[in-house]
Parts: C-alpha cells; sequence; structure tokens
C-alpha cells in the first residue's frame, strides 16, 4: 500500500536561471506502483460505481417522507421504461422522488466527485497532502466571482444558470493567478509559499463576500448566507444539464494528465527528466481545477474539506497511481456528499442545516491530524 511522500525542503539547484524545488526528501519510487493492469483498473472503478449507485438508491428514501427502496425501484424503473408516465404525474411520492430529491441527490454527486478530483491533482501537483481548493483559497475566490454576479443581478436574469459558472471560473481562476505570481516572485517558484499565499487570499476573499452580503439587499443576503455555507437545494434537471457540460470539460482535462501527475509525485526535475512538459502540466491543472472548482461553487456554495479527506481515505486502500486514483476518488467523493446531504436534510426533518457544516466537522478534525501526525510540517 503506498504512502504519502513526507515534504520537506530539500536544496534547490539553477535551472534556466530559476530555482526549482527538488522532489521530497523520500520521494514515492515509480516502481512502487502496484502494477496497473485493466483488469485491476476495471474491478476498483466497476466496484466504486456500484457502491456509489447504491448510495444514491439509499439516500433516495430519507427525508421528510421516507420512501421504501421497492418503492423508489418501481418508480426509478417505470419512469426509464415509461410504463408509470401517468402515475407520475398524479403520485405525490413519484413527484417527490422524482422532482425534488433525484435532482438534488445528483448534484451531492456531482459536487462531491468533483471537488475530490480536484484535490487529488492539486496533492499530486503541489506535492502537498494538504492541498484542497477550499483550504488554498480557490473556492473562496469562486464565490466571490459568482457573488458579485448575483450581487449585480446576474442571479435575477434568464441566462444565470450558464452565466454564474462562467463568474465563478474567473473568480477562481484569478486567485490561482494571484497565488501563483505569489509564489513565483523572489526565488523561484516554491510551493510552500503558493500554500500559505492560498490561505491569505482564502481568509480576504471572504471578507469580501461578507462585505458584499452585508451591502446587498437583505432578502437576497440572506439566499447568500445560506448558499455560501454549501447548500443543495433547489436543482432541477436542467441546471444538472448545465453543470454536467462544465464538469465534463474539466474532468476529461485532469484525466488526459494522470500519468503526468504520477510522474510529479516524484518531483518536477525527475518528472522533466523523464519527458514531462511540467509548465504545460500545471497550466492544464490548474485550469481544468478553477474551472471544476467555479462550476461547483455556482451552483452549491462553499463545500470544503471534500477534496482533502477523501484523496486520502482512498489513496490508503489503492495505489498513488492517478490513473485508478482520480476515477474511483471521484466515485468516493459523489458518495461521501450524498451522505453528507442526507445528514442535513433529516437529523432535523422536516428542517435542514447546510451541507458544509456535516463536511466541516468531519474534515475539520482529519486537517487536524494530517497537521500534526503525518510528519507534513512545513519548514520554513
Amino acid at each position: 500500500m503506498a504512502k504519502v511522500p513526507t515534504l520537506t525542503i530539500s536544496p534547490s539547484s539553477k535551472e534556466s536561471g530559476k530555482v526549482v524545488h527538488s522532489p521530497p526528501a523520500r520521494p514515492l519510487p515509480v516502481s512502487s506502483l502496484p502494477t496497473l493492469t485493466i483488469r485491476r483498473w476495471f474491478l476498483w472503478v466497476g466496484v466504486s460505481f456500484l457502491l456509489a449507485v447504491g448510495a444514491l438508491l439509499a439516500c433516495l428514501g430519507f427525508g421528510t417522507e421516507s420512501i421504501a427502496f421497492s418503492r423508489i425501484w418501481s418508480i426509478l424503473g417505470g419512469t426509464i421504461l415509461g410504463t408509470e408516465s401517468i402515475r407520475v404525474e398524479t403520485d405525490s411520492t413519484a413527484v417527490i422522488l422524482l422532482q425534488i430529491r433525484l435532482p438534488r441527490v445528483l448534484l451531492a454527486f456531482f459536487v462531491g466527485g468533483s471537488l475530490a478530483m480536484v484535490g487529488v491533482a492539486l496533492q499530486a501537483l503541489l506535492r502537498n497532502p494538504l492541498a484542497d481548493p477550499f483550504i488554498i483559497g480557490i473556492s473562496s475566490g469562486a464565490a466571490l466571482g459568482a457573488a458579485i454576479a448575483l450581487l449585480f443581478g446576474v442571479g435575477l436574469s434568464v441566462w444565470s444558470v450558464s452565466a454564474l459558472p462562467v463568474c465563478a471560473f474567473a473568480g477562481a481562476l484569478l486567485a490561482l493567478l494571484i497565488m501563483y505570481r505569489i509564489s513565483s516572485a523572489g526565488h523561484g517558484f516554491s510551493i510552500y509559499t503558493l500554500l500559505l499565499a492560498g490561505v491569505v487570499l482564502n481568509a480576504i476573499f471572504s471578507a469580501f463576500i461578507m462585505f458584499l452580503t452585508s451591502v446587498a439587499d437583505p432578502n437576497r443576503a440572506f439566499g447568500m448566507y445560506a448558499w455560501l455555507m454549501g447548500s443543495l437545494t433547489g436543482p432541477d434537471f436542467s441546471t444538472l444539464g448545465v453543470l454536467a457540460l462544465y464538469l465534463g470539460i474539466g474532468l476529461i482535462v485532469l484525466a488526459t494528465q494522470a500519468q503526468s501527475l504520477n510522474l510529479l509525485t516524484l518531483g518536477e526535475e525527475t518528472a522533466r527528466s523523464l519527458g514531462v512538459e511540467v509548465e504545460r502540466v500545471k497550466k492544464l491543472v490548474f485550469v481544468a481545477a478553477a474551472l471544476l472548482t467555479g462550476a461547483v461553487v455556482s451552483f452549491s456554495g462553499i463545500i470544503g474539506f471534500v477534496g482533502l479527506i477523501v484523496p486520502h481515505a482512498v489513496r490508503l486502500v489503492l495505489s498513488a497511481d492517478h490513473r485508478l486514483l482520480l476515477p474511483v476518488a471521484g466515485f468516493v467523493g459523489g458518495m461521501f456528499l450524498m451522505l453528507a446531504d442526507t445528514v442535513a436534510r433529516t437529523v432535523l426533518s422536516p428542517g435542514e442545516f447546510p451541507v458544509g457544516v456535516v463536511t466541516a466537522l468531519v474534515g475539520g478534525p482529519v486537517f487536524l491530524y494530517l497537521l500534526t501526525n503525518r510528519n507534513m510540517r512545513v519548514g520554513l
């Protein structure tokens, strides 16, 4: 079972006039990764897919009104086969299941899976197991872009569904560009400076968001507060279709960089010697991470720690081969957020609380554990 590389600051070397940090002190050699055969890939991806489907069906049964599994199966099967079209229009249980609960559970799966895959990619690219779109400020940048758009009325226009993800993507990309410029200034690119800059930008963006909500119309401000804490309420299938389009583009880009991410975990110099175009991979992964984070934040608000917990959990079971880690983490992340949202909407039923509360209560202690017990301190 592969272990996450321990990070220490190694002696740096000069390359093309810039200082580039060398690999971690104890890199994970490629030879230590279990051989990834087609059979093994399909086995783990297939198992995680079936578990995700099972979790989705289970989550559909919980809520203000419990729905038996046999009834869920009957409604979904009848709808897919076209044998229950009349009953769906008149049956209140079918309406709740198909028009309210199913879109919400699917949204949770899309959001959780995307955040988990972004976390996997960032941890490999930055060679730091604490990298996460929430922790390093990408989510806050996306939320700021979406909040500005909502303040100027984009959320009330007919094209808001397609415009909000673009605004959130712009905010996430701006956050990444600022972090990258700060970390590249002075003595060359520094991963640790980038992480610290992300934490500081997270606080700055959050302050701007709080300012915008304080000057907004009270009714709109209340909705923004609920959205910023992480909310999966109110999606429909047209919304899911738009989200799926954005996510599909970003996930395809990450999937094509899986082998390069494997080599980057060994360090940039090693990856270059093995033929990886490091700067190109960085740009592609950063843009894909910004696109995915912006898309999910525009629909669900800020939901933290999914991209931190899930990659570690999957990595403990599987190898660090990103060709397998990325898809399995996507399914597990979707399962995690579906279950977290089910808890959020059933514990205080008929009321509910933001799903971001559940992920923070789970992810916060995990973050502290990783920070204090796995030799991950950054020597600055």
